[in-house]
């Protein structure tokens, strides 16, 4: 999937008076989109709204971004279809960046249900975007099932869900892969961020 060029012709970029190394410099840490990726009730939202709440104790600038969160707004006019999961995963796509952009750790959980999409996505953020597949198998996914979508997709009243009656292309060479049948939430936070450490995006204590 190609990144989308402006409808109109008569736009100028606006270049902001403060460049991104002013910002990382004040936040004493880098900019970067944590993308976290996985069937639904894998954990992706509970372990970045977990890292997040680690991150910020830490001083980072941190905002997490998740489909319900986006779907109430931003996106509330896209359904499920392909179509529209690829104009979703393009639209937080380009709003992570500008939280990174402005010096962010933005963490951003969504099934993301097709490679060319993150890849979409990694090629807007560069080398500040950070994979991270949060990786369960499906059985224990509907174990799981906290908001009982899944036996909704298997009685047919939920149609193109992911992992049930739609795909889930998993990531090839993710950067960070947690498997939360195997991790606690808390190993699954300190793993992300023995990651964060290693790629200085933060520093180390």
């Amino acid at each position: 999937m190609k990144k989308t060029s402006p409808a109109s012709k008569n736009l100028t970029a606006t270049v902001s008076q403060i460049s991104l190394a002013q910002r990382e410099k004040r936040n004493r840490h880098r900019g970067c989109v944590l993308w976290f990726t996985g069937l639904s009730a894998s954990g992706k939202s509970t372990i970045a709204n977990e890292l997040e709440a680690a991150l910020f104790a830490r001083g980072c600038q941190t905002f997490v971004l998740d489909g319900d969160r986006v779907r109430h707004g931003l996106c509330s006019d896209l359904d499920f279809s392909e179509k529209s999961r690829h104009e979703n995963i393009r639209r937080v796509g380009e709003v992570a960046k500008l939280f990174s952009d402005a010096g962010f750790i933005c963490l951003a959980a969504f099934i993301s249900p097709y490679r060319a999409d993150r890849n979409l996505v990694r090629a807007m953020a560069g080398e500040n975007f950070v994979e991270v597949f949060v990786n369960a198998p499906l059985s224990v996914c509907e174990l799981r099932d906290p908001k009982g979508l899944y036996a909704k997709a298997r009685a047919h009243q939920i149609k193109n869900f992911t992992g049930v009656s739609a795909p889930y292309e998993p990531p090839l060479n993710p950067e960070i892969e947690i498997r939360t049948d195997k991790l606690t939430v808390a190993e699954a936070v300190q793993k992300s961020i023995r990651h964060l450490q290693k790629m200085k995006f933060i520093k180390a204590r």
